[in-house]
């Protein structure tokens, strides 16, 4: 069987973290940074989490994540 595929636009987005769970960065944070208040700003800073239910379709577009 060939190799599968990885969706290259997702794999810059995402990392796997060591216990297995995926991390990304929020958008919204590259311009327009007057008008949002910096509680806002601040919050996407940070990594975040893929919620369990978007696992599946992550796992196809990143098989050997």
């Amino acid at each position: 069987m060939p190799k599968m595929k990885t969706n290259r636009s997702a794999a810059k987005r995402f990392k796997a973290t060591a216990s297995g769970r995926v991390i990304f960065h929020k958008s919204c944070a590259g311009h327009i940074l007057a008008k949002k208040t910096r509680k806002r700003k601040r919050r996407l800073r940070k990594t975040h989490y893929v919620d369990p239910t978007n696992m599946a379709g992550l796992r196809r577009l990143l098989p050997y994540m």
